[in-house]
């Protein structure tokens, strides 16, 4: 028998291509094949929220080429991904192919490995309508969204704005954390520290001031530090209690789709977008000596943390071999998956654990690859072996009725961080390591004093830490976490700085306008209550039309009460004001946000149209012609630098320019790599560099 075999993505055809016999013909859909118009809401509301799907512009040869090919073949099988989408894609396919729903075409497989490709095809199920309608609710909710309120924004607050589901309650958390950030009153408090020796050592280690007579200490003011001096001056300083403990680290969980965002996010200074694009690259195959084109790591869209049995064992076989027996653990590592996964998949693992990061850069993959391989693989890893156990020790001392606390640690078993330990937002308080200390040894105190503190605000949002959030509350799903952030960033609505994302004018004004008029759109618990119920659709437990329905009816009229409210109406979004004088007439030059982003304009419109694009100096000088360096994006977004007098002036580069000058040439010197790397001069025919933090 003659099989078609229809993937998504044109890479997958080649790595499946490697697996299967001469029976198999295999080709890609190359992603989505019919969609809703873009023209018009193509949802009829009115009729049980029917769509009008067509076949999407420009995919019109594909279309005849796969129903060509389907012609020649006795079986078609559908392998689309095994997710919402992919299962709407394969409903699509059936019906472009006029495929029987009943019959089983449709095949999945967690990984692109030759195992599971072949387990898949031996295996092939009906499609899942279940599945379709989840997808399909979601696309209805989003177009209803999206093409009855972006009209609205355009009326109300500017042409071109649009309006999500999803991307509108987004916007609003980063607003708000904006507003907690302004209305952050600091509070005052003070700390006493000391650092003491040991009879045992000369190595000095801290204690920290806990309790005064018995009680646990608060000191608000300076005042209340002093006090405690003045009680401590000439005082001896005792061991009263020393405990000891054995503290057991577990590793951390397998990789889910949110949690690999954000550790890329903190260790890579990868973007969502990078992260998922690279994960994409490594799920859909690489040619690797020894093992052919091949799937790198399972699927990289779930939240699921489920481990197989067979990888399971596949890796401890690993682990003994590279590490010792002692790291594998006396009982499998079973990680619960929180709220209502579906577990449909398995957590985010290599296909092949023995395929070490190391032995993967002998194949020549891309930087990014290799680094977000090495994030999964040791990640992974970690998450099957031992406890760390560390022997633990906390120290009272105790001075005319003060008391104060030291904590240490030394390592027992190294256990699981002999590979991978998770970063964290936030460094933790770097731990003692104490010398050897017994009960009633008298201490030498070294230093002592009042530490001045204050509480700080909530730190604004990272994409890291709004991924965590949107995982947090239960709002969008991991394969719309990169686009959620990724759009609103592209839209105006937040932007970034440095690694933080803030709010723009235009976000605050609109979701402002959003909450007074809009409450449920904006509203966290709702939201969270939607992804519910489209996976209450997903499981069969709730209709899908009704879903829609229950919605609908809701945010018409509040669609409808705020066209009443604001009739005759409009937002203004204020301009954010600069020191830079128009050239034209004199007056000030504001930031405003148009359709490709921030933009100078002048403050007198409309009587003066000036604009201009908004340039960043460096302070460096051209090394080619002296005119000023300016920091540029590329298409991509990746930020470089080049000469002001561009096109004429060729010069443009990575490395960053500083305020130092070669002393050779007097020409602005660029720093290359990172905090490692070394300042050079890109005069031509000087050639001059050194070593960061070397003067020499």
């Amino acid at each position: 028998m003659s099989y078609l075999l229809i993937v998504e993505s044109p890479t997958k055809v080649h790595t499946i291509k490697g697996f299967l016999d001469k029976n198999y013909e295999v080709i890609a859909s190359m992603g989505h094949l019919r969609d809703l118009p873009k023209s018009k809401l193509a949802v009829d509301v009115e009729k049980g929220f029917e769509p009008h799907y067509i076949d999407i512009r420009g995919k019109e040869n594909l279309i005849k080429e796969i129903k060509k090919k389907a012609k020649k073949h006795e079986k078609i099988l559908v392998a689309t991904d095994p997710d919402r989408e992919g299962e709407a894609i394969s409903w699509h396919l059936a019906h472009i192919l006029n495929l029987d729903l009943n019959d089983k075409n449709r095949v999945t497989f967690n990984e692109i490995t030759k195992s599971a490709v072949l387990n898949g095809i031996e295996n092939p199920r009906s499609i899942n309508i279940d599945l379709v309608n989840a997808q399909q609710t979601r696309r209805i909710l989003d177009r209803i969204v999206g093409y009855k309120l972006s009209p609205f924004l355009w009326r109300k607050v500017k042409r071109g704005l649009s309006a999500g589901r999803v991307q509108s309650v987004a916007v609003r958390m980063v607003v708000d954390r904006e507003q907690e950030i302004r209305d952050f009153i600091p509070q005052e408090y003070w700390s006493v520290d000391a650092k003491f020796t040991a009879p045992s050592s000369k190595k000095m280690f801290s204690a920290k001031l806990v309790t005064v007579d018995g009680n646990k200490i608060e000191m608000k003011d300076k005042m209340s530090a002093d006090a405690v001096l003045a009680r401590l001056e000439n005082a001896e300083y005792t061991v009263s209690n020393i405990k000891k403990s054995v503290h057991r680290k577990s590793p951390s969980a397998p990789f889910i789709t949110s949690t690999m965002q954000q550790e890329a996010s903190r260790r890579l200074s990868f973007q969502t977008v990078r992260t998922m694009r690279t994960a994409q690259e490594l799920y859909e195959g690489l040619e690797i000596k020894g093992y052919g084109t091949t799937g790198l790591i399972t699927y990289m869209r779930t939240d699921s943390l489920r481990i197989s049995d067979e990888a399971r064992q596949t890796t401890y076989k690993f682990i003994e071999k590279k590490y010792g027996k002692e790291y594998i653990p006396d009982s499998p590592k079973i990680y619960k998956t929180k709220g209502a996964s579906q577990d449909a998949h398995e957590a985010i693992r290599p296909t092949h654990p023995e395929l070490t990061p190391e032995k993967l850069k002998e194949n020549g993959v891309t930087n990014d690859q290799y680094k977000l391989y090495k994030l999964i693989w040791e990640r992974f890893i970690a998450s099957q072996m031992a406890n760390c156990l560390m022997d633990t020790v906390s120290v009272d001392i105790t001075a005319n009725g003060c008391g104060f606390k030291a904590t240490g640690y030394s390592v027992k078993f190294d256990g699981f961080t002999v590979l991978y330990e998770e970063a964290k937002d936030e460094e933790e308080e770097k731990k003692n390591v104490l010398p050897v200390i017994k009960k009633d040894d008298k201490l030498t105190l070294k230093e002592l004093g009042g530490n001045q503190h204050f509480t700080q605000p909530p730190a604004r949002y990272t994409e890291a830490t709004l991924v965590k959030a949107f995982e947090e509350n239960g709002i969008a799903r991991p394969s719309t976490y990169a686009t959620t952030v990724s759009t609103i960033i592209s839209r105006s609505y937040v932007e970034r700085e440095g690694k933080q994302i803030k709010p723009t004018s235009l976000g605050e004004v609109t979701t402002e306008l959003m909450k007074e008029h809009f409450s449920e759109i904006v509203d966290v618990k709702f939201t969270a209550k939607m992804e519910n119920n489209l996976d209450s659709v997903e499981m069969g437990k709730k209709n899908w039309v009704k879903t829609l329905d229950d919605f609908y009816k809701g945010f018409v009229k509040s669609l409808d009460k705020a066209e009443v409210e604001m009739k005759d109406k409009r937002v203004k979004i204020p301009s954010e004001e600069t020191d830079q004088l128009c050239e034209i007439c004199g007056k000030p030059l504001v930031i405003k946000i148009g359709k490709f982003g921030k933009f100078l304009a002048c403050s007198g419109f409309p009587e003066c149209t000036n604009t201009k694009a908004i340039v960043h100096e460096t302070g460096g000088k051209c090394p080619y012609c002296g005119k000023k360096i300016l920091q540029k994006k590329s298409k991509k977004g990746k930020k470089f630098f080049g000469c002001e007098n561009n096109p004429e002036c060729q010069f443009m580069t990575w490395d960053t320019p500083t305020k130092e000058h070669c002393p050779k040439c007097n020409s602005t010197l660029f720093q290359k790599g990172g905090k490692s790397g070394k300042l050079v001069c890109h005069q031509t025919n000087c050639g001059y560099e050194r070593a960061l933090g070397n003067e020499g």
